[in-house]
């Protein structure tokens, strides 16, 4: 079993900053590639941000500059660092790990979604 828990979220004014932090347990054998989501209501879950196992990273534009996406994996840990937070930004955020485990690849797994609220 892999648990990969969320935290961070919360309000925050606009121009303000938060991180957002996603902790993976378990039956990891090894980390492919951790990123983040988010999704309004009634649109479809929109990626963010990816870091690879080797640190490449990859942000939607909306994002770049503002939001910084890194790793721990001694802790199997992803963070989302969100600076300069705009009133759009306002939705849920949900991590998400692809993983092999000892016996499978290309597992996945998702966070249980963190809301993020920007607002004067």
């Amino acid at each position: 079993q892999v648990q990969f828990v969320e935290s961070g979220g919360g309000l925050v004014q606009p121009g303000e900053s938060l991180r957002l932090s996603c902790a993976a347990s378990g039956s990891i054998f090894s980390i492919n590639y951790m990123g983040w989501y988010r999704q309004a209501p009634g649109k479809e879950r929109e990626l963010v941000a990816t870091i690879a196992s080797v640190g490449g990273t990859s942000y939607i534009d909306s994002v770049k500059g503002r939001f910084t996406v890194s790793r721990d994996n001694a802790k199997n840990t992803v963070y989302l660092q969100m600076n300069s937070l705009k009133l759009e930004d306002t939705v849920v955020y949900y991590c998400h790990l692809n993983y092999d485990s000892w016996r499978y690849k290309n597992l996945e797994i998702w966070g249980q979604g963190t809301l993020v609220t920007v607002s004067s």
